[in-house]
């Protein structure tokens, strides 16, 4: 594994850049194959790159995006990554764009599972590129530490699994650690120095894999991973 890191003096111009990258990724996709796959993060930090990105001149009728990992919460919830990416990123150019919601109307993610991942059968696979951020416990998706079932989703052979995080709020539907890793465009995004040190820290930490930050377990099973990054 390698970390290519990109490093910007600012927030707005990481912002750019990552959206003329990850354009452009997506062109190529489309010039492949006809259709192009992103998976995106929720949280504050998109938010800007998300409003760069929609405006892209590319062939958004083209592109499949779906998220990263959702909170189980209707996508009209304050807390709906969902929520967060139609307004931010499925305006202009990209409304054209074919969404995947990660939710329903079950109860929990958990009965939830196998319907979603029917859904996910239109996604291209692999997922072109997959947009990656870090928590401050070093979760990514939501591959949380001490989880009760981060052992199995970053074992299973299944695309979406269910994780009830131990601390933070709402049980969570995630793309498994195989899911992500199959992806040949893998980036994470970031910002402030404590991320920066805590993900530099949990690349170079010496202790067994069920005791390591999930980014560092992630990020361990790809060839090449880009970090953006601005303080």
């Amino acid at each position: 594994m390698a970390l290519q890191w990109h490093e910007f003096g600012n927030k707005e111009t990481l912002d750019q850049q990552l959206a003329a990258t990850i354009a452009s990724e997506l062109k190529q996709a489309i010039a492949l194959r006809g259709r192009a796959g992103i998976a995106v993060s929720g949280g504050r930090t998109p938010a800007g790159m998300f409003k760069a990105l929609r405006v892209s001149d590319l062939d958004w009728s083209r592109v499949v995006i779906t998220l990263v990992d959702e909170r189980w919460v209707q996508p009209d919830h304050a807390d709906s990554n969902e929520r967060l990416t139609r307004e931010n990123l499925l305006q202009d150019a990209a409304a054209a764009a074919t969404f995947i919601s990660l939710v329903n109307t079950a109860t929990t993610p958990h009965e939830a599972v196998a319907e979603i991942e029917a859904r996910l059968a239109t996604m291209p696979d692999p997922i072109d590129i997959v947009i990656l951020g870090m928590g401050d416990d070093g979760h990514t998706a939501s591959l949380f530490p001490n989880a009760a079932e981060l052992e199995s989703a970053c074992a299973s052979t299944a695309l979406l699994a269910a994780v009830t995080p131990p601390v933070a709020p709402h049980q969570r539907i995630t793309l498994t650690l195989p899911s992500i890793v199959k992806s040949p465009k893998v980036i994470v995004h970031i910002t402030g120095e404590g991320k920066k040190t805590l993900l530099q820290a949990a690349m170079t930490e010496q202790t067994s894999v069920n005791e390591q930050h999930p980014i560092r377990r992630v990020l361990d099973r790809v060839a090449q991973a880009d970090v953006f990054w601005a303080a």
